[in-house]
């Protein structure tokens, strides 16, 4: 078990540039990724499960004790995103299957590696889990429901169907991943150290089949809709911290609201793009993915050094 955990610590070191190359090699050589799409779904469920055996009851204990910061964090999570992407949509004129994937990926909730990310730019962790927590718990009325308002001048949203799949991939297997960690503790603290590896893999996986089964899509509009991530991903992290900023939060709470609005649940919104729209929709999750992952660690290495002034 300590080689595992060895390996997901390098494998979690150098994630960024792993992402990097295995979209490269997708892209290069799509066949051999392509047999991985029926099983996306499955894969964020893993992802998921391994999210719910870390936490504790204690980690919703602060939406309680200090509900404000969790609550301006959780809002302006499901407003900044949302209302970023559905602009830039418009701002770079993007075919509106691309148009689709960009509000699918604001309007997930936060994403599963924020967390580390808040706690390595001496964030506010305790804010930091208890906003991916209740975004999380809160996306199967959120997403479809954002969806609808923003995406449905495109296509069909069947709300009802997206926050049944959003239930069963996302909410029950956290679910299951609490359970176990409420009755068989000693268990699953001796497993716990595998699980960023098995998360990274699992990642990865859904990145490369995204990548492969797009190829020809990215090729004719992967620098229009790389800019358009990146921008949705930056912009999040500066407004984030703004909107903590208005509100008078302090330091390590801005830091967490920041990294918590920029870092989305992208394997999310390649899940239900696979499963409710075109191939091609998945794409600007798979590039999210790359992205939040590459700007992630440059704030870290800003914040990390520079003090909090609590």
């Amino acid at each position: 078990m300590q080689s595992v955990e060895r390996v997901g610590q390098i494998i979690s070191k150098y994630f960024a540039l792993i992402v990097i190359l295995v979209s490269v090699i997708a892209f290069a050589v799509p066949g051999i990724f392509t047999w991985i799409q029926p099983y996306i779904t499955f894969l964020l469920g893993v992802i998921m499960f391994g999210m719910g055996l870390t936490m504790k009851a204690s980690d919703f204990a602060i939406v309680a004790k200090k509900p404000i910061p969790v609550l301006i964090g959780v809002v302006a999570q499901f407003v900044i995103m949302p209302g970023i992407a559905f602009g830039l949509t418009q701002v770079f004129n993007l075919p509106y299957e691309l148009a689709v994937g960009v509000i699918l990926v604001g309007a997930c909730p936060g994403g599963t590696a924020s967390n580390v990310m808040v706690f390595l730019a001496k964030g506010d962790l305790p804010l930091s889990v208890a906003m991916t927590s209740i975004s999380t718990i809160l996306a199967p009325i959120m997403t479809p429901t954002i969806m609808y308002i923003l995406a449905s001048q495109w296509v069909d949203v069947n709300t009802g169907a997206m926050f049944m799949s959003i239930i069963n991939v996302i909410i029950i297997p956290i679910a299951i991943g609490i359970l176990l960690r409420r009755f068989f503790p000693v268990a699953v603290d001796k497993s716990v150290n595998a699980l960023p590896l098995i998360s990274i893999v699992a990642i990865l996986a859904i990145v490369t089949a995204v990548v492969s089964l797009n190829k020809d899509n990215l090729a004719a509009t992967a620098f229009l809709l790389f800019l358009a991530i990146l921008l949705h991903n930056v912009l999040g992290l500066l407004l984030g911290y703004f909107t903590a900023w208005v509100f008078k939060l302090d330091e390590t709470k801005k830091r967490a609201v920041s990294i918590e609005i920029g870092m989305q649940n992208s394997g999310l919104g390649a899940s239900l793009a696979n499963q409710y729209f075109e191939p091609i929709t998945a794409l600007p999750s798979a590039i999210f993915s790359v992205v939040h992952n590459i700007t992630g660690p440059i704030m870290v290495s800003i914040w990390s050094k520079r003090p909090t002034n609590k």
